[in-house]
């Protein structure tokens, strides 16, 4: 009975010294990927995004858009340019898509595996939602030092089926993220790149790439500018008000 009661009276203590020794409990699944949203889209914010897409002969095509984020599901996107484009807009709410042309009347449904800029980027990557909006971790392992997560789709509107993300286990940021049908096929390959402290205690990948087996040949690259926080009303993610998009930058 004695030894229970030192055994006991020693984990209660080192229960308490944990912190002060730095010692902590290992992250789930769920804080894992929560972190990884905190640190890819953090709260409401504005920030510029440069898409270029490369086809297998070099030739590239550019496009710059001003993304704005509200909540977990609420997503604007503005074309900058070309001069072609410029004036454009979508929007997100939730699972649903739609972008505005100027002098085109209303704004038209598109669906997340569509693009608006072409390339390997779908609609669905340009204007990202927090990964834990739509999915759910299925799986938490480790490969060459990362954790490794197996996310599955919370419902069948999401543009892939499944997920298989590394994520550095000190920055807590994604390195790769596979993305797969429902059938298993592997629809591409997202690398994320130079990650950089933005302040705040906020570390981030700048860029994202892509490749994908259906497009053989095709690179997109989308580069990541000018985070910032930014709180707009409710107002601003609604279908009548993307004409007017432009006047807030």
């Amino acid at each position: 009975m004695k030894h229970k009661t030192v055994i006991s009276a020693l984990c209660m203590l080192l229960m308490v010294m944990a912190p002060a020794l730095g010692w902590s409990e290992p992250l789930t699944g769920p804080e894992i990927l929560e972190q990884v949203d905190r640190n890819l889209q953090p709260g409401d914010l504005e920030m510029y995004r440069k898409i270029i897409n490369i086809e297998p002969d070099g030739k590239k095509k550019e496009f710059v858009l001003w993304f704005l984020k509200k909540d977990r599901d609420k997503v604007v996107t503005l074309f900058v340019s070309p001069a072609s484009e410029s004036g454009r807009a979508t929007l997100r709410l939730g699972d649903n898509m739609w972008l505005y042309i100027p002098n085109m009347g209303k704004p038209i449904r598109i669906t997340s595996m569509q693009s608006v800029v072409g390339g390997v980027f779908n609609n669905a990557d340009i204007m990202r939602l927090d990964y834990g909006v739509e999915y759910e971790v299925a799986d938490l392992s480790e490969d060459e030092g990362r954790h490794l997560l197996e996310l599955k789709a919370k419902s069948g509107t999401v543009a892939y089926d499944r997920l298989m993300m590394w994520v550095l286990k000190e920055e807590l940021v994604p390195t790769r993220i596979d993305c797969y049908a429902a059938t298993g096929m592997l629809i591409k390959t997202l690398h994320f790149k130079e990650i950089k402290d933005i302040g705040d205690g906020v570390v981030r990948p700048a860029v994202m790439e892509t490749e994908s087996p259906l497009y053989k040949g095709y690179r997109s690259i989308m580069i990541s500018a000018n985070l910032k926080k930014r709180s707009l009303p409710d107002e601003v993610f609604t279908l009548n008000y993307l004409e007017r998009v432009k006047d807030l930058r």
